[in-house]
């Protein structure tokens, strides 16, 4: 077997043959030569996917006007605005808010003055009943305790923000009519945002709700925020083979925003197993070969039967032992390479059929 300068072929002796090949510890450190030991660690397996923040819709009020009048004041004039909890949005004039305002304050009066328990039962009966039908205003149960308190009706409803978060829309203006029904404001609670990502259909199967999601953005680089999956929407994209899923994802400094593309990570452990360096595999077609180092130069050729590939390393099912020392790089493949071609010849000669190795997969 021809070789090139500065090698040899390895002794031939009685018995097995060996397929060893030698290149010169010199030779080697000229060439570059990098070695890793076969090591038994964790493996860790990552799925990525690029999802887009939207609102949580159960953190979402929208005020409807529920009484006809007119906007008094607007307290939020634009999307934006940051509003916190109870903040004043906006105040309606409602001459219909006054008379049952009116109503209320005038059943309380009655039941303070009557002299006897059967005399109350009946105005208590219907404050409760003015009660409720101001609570279906938006009246909140502050303002109507305030009311109680004061025993003093107002013509004008102050809607309130129900939680901090930011203002989506204000339809109206100052000073213009509404009618019951009519569009007032909308707010958004963004302390929670969803990232709705879309995994491949072979992916699927490593999702369950409960799992713990890394989110990033480009617009915060080197910060993560936590997700967790709440929904795996059964239904797959026929063209994409995609589903998609919700990460319902803490957002308590507002930094997520609406219509934001974000990155989804879930990293999984896949237990211990023996590895190798992804650089250290030679695939051959049939096989997958790497150089095991014997020492003093001797390189030998073995054929590894791979599982699956976890970033830049392969677990290795057999053909190695732990703490083994394998070629690591591919300069000296390059440099020599006649003489690992010959070896490789001689030692594809060598194996029987029944002993090839299928190739490792990769996920």
């Amino acid at each position: 077997m021809a070789g090139m300068a500065g090698m040899q072929s390895g002794n031939q002796t009685s018995g097995p043959v060996s397929h060893e090949f030698v290149v010169p510890v010199e030779r080697q450190q000229q060439i570059g030569v990098r070695y890793a030991k076969v090591e038994r660690k964790p493996l860790r397996h990552t799925i990525r996917a690029v999802g887009l923040i939207v609102p949580d819709k159960t953190r979402n009020w929208q005020f409807v006007s529920r009484v006809d009048g007119y906007v008094q004041r607007l307290d939020v004039t634009a999307p934006g605005e940051l509003v916190g909890k109870d903040a004043p949005l906006l105040s309606i004039y409602s001459p219909d808010l006054l008379t049952s305002e009116r109503e209320f304050v005038e059943l309380l009066r009655m039941r303070d003055e009557a002299k006897t328990k059967d005399a109350r039962e009946t105005p208590q009966r219907l404050i409760e009943s003015a009660k409720r039908r101001l609570q279906l205003w938006n009246v909140t149960e502050q303002q109507i305790a305030d009311l109680e308190r004061t025993r003093k009706a107002s013509d004008t409803l102050t809607l309130l923000s129900p939680f901090r978060g930011v203002v989506q829309s204000v339809p109206i203006d100052q000073g213009k009519g509404v009618k019951v029904g009519d569009m007032l404001v909308e707010v958004a609670d963004l302390g929670v945002v969803w990232v709705w990502a879309e995994f491949y259909e072979n992916e699927l199967s490593m999702l369950d709700v409960g799992q713990k999601f890394a989110i990033t953005a480009k617009s915060y680089p080197g910060e993560k925020f936590e997700g967790t999956l709440s929904v795996i929407n059964p239904f797959l994209d026929e063209a994409k083979r995609t589903a998609k899923v919700r990460i319902d994802t803490a957002n308590a400094d507002f930094k997520l925003r609406p219509g934001m593309y974000v990155n989804a990570e879930l990293e999984m452990d896949m237990g211990v197993a023996l590895t190798v360096p992804v650089s250290a595999i030679m695939p051959t077609g049939t096989r997958s070969i790497v150089f095991v180092d014997k020492g003093e130069g001797k390189l030998e050729p073995r054929v590894v039967q791979l599982g699956s590939k976890y970033g830049d390393t392969y677990e290795v099912q057999s053909g190695l032992q732990e703490n083994e020392r394998v070629v690591s790089s591919a300069n000296f493949l390059i440099d020599a390479e006649s003489k690992v071609q010959g070896a490789l010849k001689g030692f594809e000669e060598g194996q029987k059929p029944e002993e090839t190795a299928a190739p490792g997969t990769t996920r």
